[in-house]
């Protein structure tokens, strides 16, 4: 009895400190991290039985230390609340205040608050406070993406294995996206390794390690893993095409496929230039050693953020493999980003490519002597997948049978530039190498050197003014001595 006399004392204690005070809730209504450039409104829902008073929209920064009054209500001024209820009622009433934000940049992510008060219903002087914060997140998707080949232009190796490393490069979003790698269509699985870019294209597998070992699909960037396989059949799996012979794998130097190599397709014809004699194409060296075996190499994967001034994530995988350039060439790999921001994947794609068949121009199209003249790489010949030649080919020229102009025996680059041609060049041949880690090829072209009229006409009139010098000097000769013997 006597507890029960005390609930219902606590309760009327309660009901009359609720008439006298008033009560106020304020709530802000969730939202989703929101795109930039989206437009948002920010809701505020209070409910209370009192006389609004104001309410008050601020933005947070620095830690919130700073608040920034971005929109205000003052009832006080505002007839249009006028006609709400007297003191003496018993109403509850709820009420929603709304901000909208037009266009939302990065500057627009962070805290926010909404504050209300409102009359105390005991006493019009006194104020009852009450907020609620709500943080908005912008994300942003990212601005590029692209694949670079690591150590780039590298040589051809014919005697030994070597590692080959593409790197997916994407920047400007913000949070960091899902970066992952597909061969032809197909994701890859990876094995993670923690060693930094620098030293991730120098290591191969050891011998002890498993093809088991820690592997994830495709180098899912972060914890974050695909469950499935996210196969991509609109593409075909051409790099493994000649592997599939009467339903196993075929090993390199056992019972592979015979026959003609894919890159050694006849040259096509173009055009011969007046100055040069084109000579038919010398493939060096697509010569693929025995010690390439694997037809299922290990990937290994990497991932490294740097944050950036305007607030985003720049990304770079790194997919790193023993090279196999007999199975390699003409594979398709794509890197490809998932980002909250994107409605679906972004992309980018590379077809790994030897070099061949590089098409030579010679400019002036007519050497002469004295003239500079440039021999220059304009393209190669391409395979039905390629659009170019990936990785980067590395340039170098030499003349056959003796030394450049310059004296050097080789000279590096896209360009040979000959400096005024002697005439004792006529008939030289120069050999273009091209190569990547894919493949090496030659090319050869014969320089005609012709003879230049204005060198010839400015010996001519050389000669003519020497002539006339030497008369001139004779005919003083013999005046002075006339002189003297008069």
């Amino acid at each position: 009895m006597t507890g029960s006399l005390a609930l219902c004392c606590l309760l009327l204690f309660a009901h009359t400190l609720r008439l006298t005070a008033g009560y106020l809730t304020v709530s802000i209504e969730p939202l989703p991290p929101v795109v930039i450039g989206d437009t948002i409104t920010l809701k505020c829902n209070f409910q209370t039985d009192g006389n609004l008073r104001e309410i008050v929209w601020f933005r947070v920064s620095e830690g919130g230390s700073v608040k920034q009054k971005i929109f205000t209500y003052d009832a006080m001024y505002n007839t249009s609340y006028s006609h709400m209820e007297d003191n003496r009622r018993r109403e509850d009433l709820v009420y929603q205040s709304t901000v909208r934000l037009p266009e939302v940049q990065m500057h627009d992510d962070g805290l926010y608050e909404c504050h209300v008060g409102i009359y105390d219903r005991g006493s019009r002087d006194k104020v009852i406070l009450a907020s609620s914060s709500i943080l908005l997140t912008v994300i942003v998707p990212p601005k590029s993406i692209s694949v670079v080949a690591a150590n780039s232009p590298a040589p051809f190796s014919r005697y030994e294995a070597q590692n080959f490393s593409l790197i997916c490069i994407v920047t400007g979003a913000k949070p960091a996206p899902m970066v992952y790698f597909k061969r032809d269509g197909e994701l890859i699985d990876v094995v993670p390794t923690p060693q930094a870019f620098a030293s991730a294209g120098g290591e191969s597998k050891g011998p002890g390690q498993k093809h088991s070992q820690r592997r994830s699909q495709g180098g899912l960037w972060g914890s974050q893993v695909l469950t499935g396989r996210d196969l991509d059949d609109t593409k075909l799996k051409k790099s493994f095409s000649l592997l599939e012979k009467e339903g196993k794998l075929a090993r390199l130097g056992q019972d592979g496929p015979k026959g003609p190599e894919r890159g050694q397709e006849p040259m096509s014809e173009f055009d011969p230039k007046p100055t040069t004699e084109v000579i038919p194409e010398t493939v060096v060296s697509r010569e693929f050693p025995r010690w390439v075996q694997s037809s299922d190499p290990l990937y290994y994967f990497q991932h490294q953020q740097q944050p950036t001034r305007d607030g985003t994530t720049e990304v770079r995988a790194m997919l790193t493999w023993s090279l196999n350039p007999q199975l390699d060439n003409e594979a398709l790999f794509s890197c490809e980003v998932k980002h909250p921001a994107l409605s679906m994947p972004m992309q980018a794609e590379v077809t790994l490519a030897a070099p061949r068949g590089p098409k030579l121009s010679t400019s002036p199209s007519k050497a002469m002597v004295g003239e500079t003249v440039r021999i220059t790489v304009q393209g190669f010949q391409l395979g039905p997948y390629a659009t170019e030649v990936f990785p980067e080919p590395m340039f170098t020229w030499t003349r056959v049978g003796g030394l450049l102009l310059d004296g050097t025996e080789r000279h590096d680059g896209r360009e040979l530039i000959l400096e005024r041609v002697p005439a004792e060049l006529n008939g030289s041949m120069f050999r273009c190498t091209a190569q990547n880690p894919l493949g090496s090829t030659d090319t050869h072209t014969r320089l005609i050197v012709f003879e230049n009229p204005r060198l010839k006409k400015h010996v001519i009139v050389v000669e003519a003014s020497a002539s006339r010098c030497s008369l001139a000097l004779t005919s003083m000769l013999l005046l002075s001595f006339t002189r003297e013997l008069t």
